[in-house]
């Protein structure tokens, strides 16, 4: 029995505990330590679906090849249909290795007066690919406006830095999911774009006004919710403007429910952004402590739940205690439950073609990415950089993740078009002996690239660690040198002495392959 088939129906007479643990989603796989594969994790949710009928799954670090059977095996086994979410802000290959891969969000602002109709067709893609694959609910659009240059986990994952440019994309990233069936979640409300802190590990402030926050962090929430989005995902983020109390948005009711519900009219559902993250424990003695905050305050998902049977067992003390109405509940669950009509009522497409998708997905990817890689600074007649002279190319790659297993490949892409190449990478922390040789080789080679990462990433600091940057402009002093930030256009600004900048707004392997195209270009 394929999950489109199952019956979603949900037993009038269902208990207290059955009710609240379908308000629950949780992880399976990871891609931090401990690295675990969605099939390394099947045996321990199998053995959980045995005594908590959770409402969901968020799948981490799966593949394309393994992980539609694993997620089908388990729907099988579940008391009840089970909701399948995933973080695909770059694609279906975000968490289903082995598909393309998207350039950041970032990048599509720079394709101009197409972009609205690009992220459209991004977005059906990637619904036609992640509801193939098993997976209902996609994390995605950021509809955060990237008003902070340092902001250190959003930047190149929001479409734009203004109001007006990230709502007109968000909106077309729902209306793109709607065409293909799969359920958006527009993130984080009510904007995380101006923060200076990642909620990962601290709980950011947000101390704009009301007013500003109407003009710039709201627009395009508002036309998510316009465009037809089912959820909005709260953020782990203070605004004493909207909230005089202090709480997070995923903690706080005047947010949530006056703000979200009230003015703006979202009808939807509300799910909580990682309950693991540290910014939103703060106060909070455990997770079911956690939870009843995040449900009385509006959330009808709690999303990313480490211990659901402590969590389940401490909400229904809740409920007996009065501190949780029954009501709520039954609120939250009527929303879970119009999420899953939504997701299971609609069939798949007979016309789903899997390899005619992927083509396509890579065809499209590399176009987006060709079409953003821009050259804000040219002089000295280092472009095209030449097939036939010696090219050094060293690429600094700070925020490797675990979970990467493949090698960048423009080592590889460099070496296809650079019969003369010297390639070399470097991590965040390389020795000094190191540091040294590669400048050795890079001063004893006719041509230099300087490749760097800049881009958001959990539980790290934004942009170059300041060893490596001032390594980096040690080198441009010494010689002319092509410089390329895979990433954040400010990831430019500590570079501005190079002769060439080149700026891909992303690192995915399609923007390596347009940086590659784009050096033998004039």
């Amino acid at each position: 029995m394929t999950p489109s088939e199952q019956d979603v129906e949900f037993p009038v007479d269902a208990s207290l505990r059955e009710k609240l643990a379908q308000l629950m989603f949780v992880r399976i796989g990871s891609n931090l330590p401990p690295v675990k594969t969605v099939e390394e994790d099947e045996a321990r949710v199998a053995r959980l679906l045995g005594s908590c009928p959770i409402g969901g799954l968020i799948v981490f670090n799966g593949s394309y090849a393994d992980t539609p059977a694993t997620l089908a095996r388990l729907q099988r086994q579940s008391r009840y249909p089970l909701l399948v979410s995933s973080d695909l802000e770059r694609g279906a290959g975000q968490q289903l290795r082995g598909y393309p891969l998207f350039p950041h969000a970032m990048a599509f602002d720079a394709l101009g007066a197409g972009a609205a109709e690009a992220v459209f067709r991004f977005a059906e893609l990637t619904g036609q690919t992640s509801r193939a694959a098993g997976v209902h609910i996609v994390f995605g659009p950021v509809a955060d406006v990237n008003s902070d240059p340092q902001n250190p986990i959003i930047s190149t994952r929001a479409f734009a830095a203004e109001a007006p440019r990230a709502a007109e994309l968000a909106a077309a990233f729902v209306r793109g999911c709607n065409a293909a069936g799969l359920l958006s979640a527009a993130k984080h409300f009510p904007g995380h774009g101006n923060t200076h802190e990642d909620s990962h590990h601290a709980l950011p402030t947000v101390d704009a006004t009301r007013a500003e926050m109407n003009s710039r962090e709201l627009p395009p929430f508002a036309a998510a919710i316009a465009a037809g989005v089912p959820l909005v995902m709260s953020a782990h983020v203070r605004y004493p403007a909207l909230d005089p109390a202090g709480s997070a948005a995923t903690l706080s009711k005047p947010i949530l429910t006056d703000l979200l519900r009230g003015a703006l009219g979202f009808k939807g559902a509300v799910v909580s952004d990682s309950l693991l993250m540290e910014g939103v424990k703060i106060g909070c003695a455990n997770e079911g402590e956690l939870a009843l905050k995040a449900l009385t305050a509006g959330v009808d998902v709690l999303l990313d739940v480490a211990d659901p049977l402590g969590t389940l067992s401490s909400l229904e003390k809740a409920v007996a205690s009065g501190n949780l109405s029954p009501a709520r509940v039954d609120e939250a669950l009527s929303r879970v439950l119009e999420l899953k009509v939504a997701a299971f009522a609609a069939p798949l497409s007979a016309a789903f073609d899997e390899e005619e998708n992927r083509r396509t997905t890579e065809m499209m990817a590399l176009d987006v990415a060709r079409r953003a890689t821009t050259v804000p600074k040219q002089r000295g007649g280092l472009l095209p950089v030449s097939p036939e002279r010696t090219l050094c190319a060293v690429l600094i790659n700070p925020f490797p993740l675990p979970s990467n297993a493949e090698p960048p490949p423009l080592g590889k892409l460099l070496a296809e078009k650079f019969p003369r190449l010297d390639y070399l990478e470097l991590g965040a922390e390389p020795s000094d002996a190191e540091l040294a040789a590669i400048a050795g080789r890079a001063a004893a080679a006719d041509q230099l690239l300087a490749a760097f990462v800049v881009k958001p990433a959990a539980w790290h600091r934004f942009g170059l660690p300041p060893r490596l940057r001032e390594w980096l402009q040690s080198l441009i002093a010494r010689r002319p040198t092509v410089v390329a930030c895979l990433g954040a256009p400010q990831g430019l600004d500590p570079v501005a002495d190079a002769p060439v900048q080149i700026c891909t707004f992303s690192d995915v392997p399609v923007s390596q392959a347009a940086l590659v195209e784009r050096l033998l270009e004039t």
